[in-house]
């Protein structure tokens, strides 16, 4: 199995809790956060990345310095969030390195794009902890994810060569004339399959959709071996994510790395209103995840 270097190992115990599981915020939209913030695309292309960053500020003040970890992205966040102080000094950061939206393949594939010039040097430049790539995958159709995979083993080998921490998103997604009813009883077979076909790749810590049922959570345990999961909250609402994670970490995962279910609709262009809801409702959300998180803690280790 893919075993963590020194050096990666203490980036996994910077991203992690008191309980020794992942426990992320995760703040690196760019595109869905101007959703949230404004109802027309002419409203959402007047918020400026300078807005978008202070609203990420706003969610590390709040939520991240309570967890262990924030993950923000290349352009908006960094590196005014360390050189002005937002993140505490006991807090993980990680920086996504892919961008907003994707391409699409003559066929009608995703190609996952990354932000140009964001390498794990540049990570380290700007203070991380480590760094977050995110692709696009679909394990039954192997000719879509050759883009995809090329992009995945390049940044494994940039990070593994800088010795730097890095976390392993994938996402899968409804092709083009699949009906919503057949893709959705896919999905435990390509989380799971997606999740093999990364650690094939060199991933040593995997974020994951939520793999669909007790039964696939734990499967996904047998593939991962020692290679920690975290689940990803997909923007669900709080409720229903909190069912999840509790699913997930029974069944062996790691942790949680969490973003639009803890803080969608608590941010606002006022940020008066986003700094009364964060510390309350979304901080609330926040516990209610720890104290699972604590009820697991026997469960979990570290690769």
């Amino acid at each position: 199995m893919n075993k963590m270097t020194t050096a990666e190992r203490r980036g996994y115990q910077m991203i992690c809790d008191a309980t020794g599981s992942m426990m992320v915020v995760a703040c690196d939209q760019r595109g869905g956060m101007r959703t949230l913030l404004a109802a027309t695309p002419e409203e959402q292309a007047l918020i400026s990345n300078e807005t978008l960053g202070k609203t990420k500020y706003d969610i590390t003040a709040y939520l991240a310095s309570q967890a262990g970890c924030v993950l923000v992205d290349p352009i908006c966040a960094v590196p005014g969030i360390i050189d002005e102080g937002v993140v505490p000094r006991d807090t993980g950061l990680l920086i996504g390195l892919d961008a907003s939206g994707w391409s699409t393949s003559p066929e009608g594939y995703r190609i996952s794009n990354m932000v140009e010039g964001i390498t794990a040097r540049k990570v380290r430049e700007l203070g991380a902890t480590g760094g977050k790539i995110m692709i696009y995958l679909r394990s039954d159709k192997p000719e879509a994810n050759v883009a995809n995979l090329q992009t995945l083993r390049d940044v494994i080998a940039d990070f593994a060569h800088e010795d730097l921490f890095l976390v392993v998103e994938f996402l899968t997604y409804q092709l083009e004339g699949e009906s919503k009813e057949d893709y959705q009883s896919k999905i435990p077979q390509l989380i799971q399959e997606g999740c093999q076909v990364c650690i094939e790749c060199g991933s040593k810590v995997l974020k994951i959709p939520y793999p669909g049922s007790e039964q696939s959570c734990a499967a996904v345990t047998d593939i991962c071996g020692d290679v920690p999961w975290a689940v990803l909250s997909a923007g669900v609402d709080h409720s229903t994510f909190l069912t999840q994670v509790d699913i997930s970490l029974r069944n062996g995962a790691s942790g949680v790395i969490a973003g639009r279910s803890l803080w969608k609709d608590c941010i606002s262009l006022d940020r008066n209103v986003s700094k009364e809801k964060l510390s309350s409702i979304a901080v609330s959300r926040l516990r209610d995840i720890q104290q699972l998180l604590v009820k697991y803690k026997k469960q979990l280790n570290v690769a």
